[in-house]
């Protein structure tokens, strides 16, 4: 089981979930559409349920660059959440800073079946740098395989990169992957941090607890729980077969240490995410 409330930090954060509903705008490149709805009375009952603090929403794709939804959520539990959202170059410095004051800590590049933008042209650059002046990261969603094709540009810019689920290897190599392998390089930059969330995208769903150890174990090695999070990804979509109790299981099961398992749930996330230290 996971180690109990008195041997594990008080405070707890999940670094990576989705808040939406039906009948919102949906982006027009979305790879998906949700028949159902994932809204933050729903959410924030998971986290109480399960003995987490606070809460990391992240824009999800179908939804495009209308992060509306996000920050009205944001504004309701001011204390308890952070944000990351998704914009292009060209948005108003007013908005970002409307977004900063909402909660929001980062933008995501969700790069999965997408190209790579050019992040080198004059736009790009000059959103990268505002991004950086607000002290937030930029996290990536692409296959292991692709991470070259981003990570040195953010790198270069000077921005914090944080990677989702695991760096997403091919199921088929794992740990083997090249991708992967490449991920665990980029340790030494002191500006990557690595989300340990969403295993069942890439390892069947009753492995999860345990598949996941040889690259939670390399990735510890590398980073430190100091530049590693963990996060639920709920409502887990296109997997209805995963629920929040389990992924809240886990990261415990991943990693058998208990002073690295509360560093990874309480102190980095607090840091990287912008929380106050105390309890909403």
């Amino acid at each position: 089981m996971f180690p109990s409330r008195d041997e594990t930090a008080a405070v707890v954060v999940d670094s990576h979930a989705h808040v939406f509903e039906q009948g919102l705008a949906l982006a027009a490149n979305r790879r998906y559409r949700p028949d159902y709805d994932a809204r933050l009375p729903d959410y924030l009952a998971q986290l109480d349920q399960h003995g987490v603090t606070h809460g990391v929403l992240v824009q999800p794709s179908f939804l495009g660059t209308d992060n509306t939804y996000l920050i009205e959520a944001l504004r309701q539990a001011p204390r308890r959440l952070r944000g990351v959202v998704v914009i292009e170059p060209g948005i108003e410095p007013v908005q970002l800073q409307q977004m900063h004051r909402a909660g929001v800590a980062g933008m995501r590049l969700n790069l999965v079946g997408l190209p790579v933008p050019d992040l080198a042209s004059p736009g790009w650059q000059r959103l990268l740098e505002q991004v950086n002046a607000l002290d937030w990261h930029v996290e990536v969603h692409i296959q292991a395989g692709r991470l070259q094709e981003v990570v040195p540009m953010l790198l270069a810019a000077g921005c914090r990169v944080v990677v989702d689920h695991f760096g997403r290897p091919d199921p088929a190599l794992g740990t083997n992957d090249a991708g992967f392998r490449y991920l665990i390089e980029q340790a030494d930059s002191g500006r990557v941090w690595v989300k340990l969330s969403a295993a069942y995208r890439i390892w069947p769903l009753a492995h999860c607890a345990r598949a996941p150890r040889a690259a939670a174990r390399l990735l510890l090695e590398a980073f430190g729980a100091q530049r590693l999070v963990w996060g639920s990804d709920w409502p887990h979509t296109q997997h209805p077969a995963v629920s929040y109790g389990p992924t809240r299981q886990w990261i415990a099961d991943w990693i058998e240490d208990i002073p690295q398992v509360s560093a990874i749930l309480t102190d980095t996330s607090l840091q990287l995410f912008h929380f106050e230290r105390e309890v909403a």
